[in-house]
């Protein structure tokens, strides 16, 4: 295993689980060909060790959003949601994104900066994790409505651990932005 992969693993995590979880990955492009970046990295995390996507969202378009909010002047991002079976362990399937972020031209300039490719790891079963390599659920996915939006789509029954039922998630978001 490479060191990038291993960032992160403490000496008692293993690098693979006995059973599989479902991982759900936020996928979002902004520049370039934003359509085929997102299928090509689909396809990656289907390549995975030990892992398979086990489905995806049709992609939406939303705005950009940057430290200071919404930004309609930045180009438009193209955001989804695939739900991953892995036996891979959570920072080492973190190491995996970020690989296929930079396999995709990612770079990391500034934060929420325009991108190629982000690959957010939102939920990763049950898991809760509070470190300065992963913070499962991610810290806002309950905040975005293109994270829910998609997922919701394929899983309509899916739970946000600690945060509540994805689709009532996704109507506080909606009505928050309507006020």
């Amino acid at each position: 295993m490479n060191r990038r992969l291993a960032e992160g693993l403490t000496p008692e995590e293993p690098h693979a689980a006995t059973s599989p979880s479902v991982a759900v990955i936020a996928l979002g492009a902004n520049l370039g060909d934003r359509t085929a970046t997102m299928a090509a990295a689909l396809a990656e995390l289907d390549r995975m060790p030990l892992s398979r996507v086990t489905a995806a969202a049709d992609p939406i378009e939303s705005v950009a959003v940057t430290l200071s909010g919404p930004d309609a002047t930045a180009p438009a991002y193209l955001n989804t949601v695939a739900l991953v079976e892995t036996r891979l362990a959570p920072t080492v399937l973190l190491g995996y994104l970020h690989a296929i972020e930079d396999r995709n031209g990612r770079e990391r300039r500034e934060r929420w900066g325009d991108r190629t490719l982000d690959l957010d790891l939102i939920a990763y079963g049950d898991v809760r994790s509070d470190t300065a390599v992963l913070t499962l659920p991610h810290p806002r996915a309950a905040e975005r409505d293109f994270v829910l939006e998609p997922w919701l789509r394929i899983e309509p029954g899916a739970v946000l651990p600690g945060a509540g039922r994805v689709a009532d998630l996704l109507e506080r978001v909606r009505a928050e932005g309507a006020s």
